[in-house]
């Protein structure tokens, strides 16, 4: 752990670390199938237990090429992305779509967590919104896209796809700050202040669990959404063509 930080930041960066996970779980749930959330879950859970024990014994902090923090980014990213299209066979709901957008909100705690070890001399300034982060913006707008984009019981595709395609655009810009600014040699930014912070335990969670459930959850939605269009898209030129096909039968009688 990282030594003299306040214990006030640890727990909270705990706290929104499980809200991460239950909110996601929470998604899942809402999908139907039980098979999808009980994987999800146990390897959620493995996953946390696994990577806080890797960082609180220093794993983590052993400079590797490649380092040490695509071990905790990549295995969960998989993991997750094999459980859906591998468990996820019907269309995902409007209310996990909801419950998924929602979930962004926890971006804006995460954001004030990172700030305070920016100051605290554990990560870079350019890794917080007063410098490249813009992601606490996906956050703050996540409320009212959810609530514009599910009112009426109608879904507004083109308002989600379009934020999905921004806050993963958001996210993917962090974490690229995040990798160029760590201690390898590979390292283009901060070489004054590297990005040490999120090797320690809890912080390891950030790219172990946090980032890979939001980058998940992006492309659930996208993929939700792009399905839906394009199923709508040929339903529409089918119809069009029967249509048509009985007009010109009509026309001949």
């Amino acid at each position: 752990m990282i030594e003299n930080l306040s214990a006030y930041i640890i727990w909270s960066f705990a706290a929104v670390t499980i809200s991460t996970v239950i909110f996601y779980l929470h998604a899942v749930w809402k999908t139907g199938q039980k098979t999808f959330f009980l994987l999800t879950a146990v390897v959620l859970v493995f996953l946390l237990a696994v990577h806080a024990w890797l960082a609180f014994n220093g794993f983590y902090l052993v400079q590797t090429i490649p380092s040490r923090f695509f071990l905790g980014l990549l295995p969960t990213t998989v993991i997750l992305l094999v459980l859906y299209f591998a468990c996820a066979r019907r269309d995902i709901p409007i209310q996990s779509l909801q419950i998924l957008t929602l979930l962004s909100v926890i971006r804006v705690p995460v954001e004030i967590i990172l700030l305070s070890l920016a100051r605290e001399g554990q990560i870079p300034q350019l890794m917080t919104f007063e410098g490249r982060n813009l992601d606490i913006l996906s956050g703050l707008t996540a409320p009212l896209v959810a609530w514009l984009a599910f009112r009426g019981g109608n879904v507004n595709r083109p308002l989600l796809l379009g934020w999905n395609l921004l806050a993963l655009g958001l996210l993917l810009n962090i974490l690229t700050n995040a990798v160029l600014s760590l201690e390898t040699p590979f390292q283009q930014f901060a070489f004054d202040q590297p990005n040490r912070g999120v090797l320690y335990f809890p912080f390891i969670w950030l790219p172990a669990i946090i980032v890979p459930v939001v980058f998940v959850s992006h492309v659930i939605s996208l993929r939700q959404l792009l399905k839906h269009s394009f199923r709508n898209g040929w339903t529409s030129r089918i119809q069009n063509i029967r249509q048509l096909k009985i007009n010109k039968n009509k026309e001949q009688f």
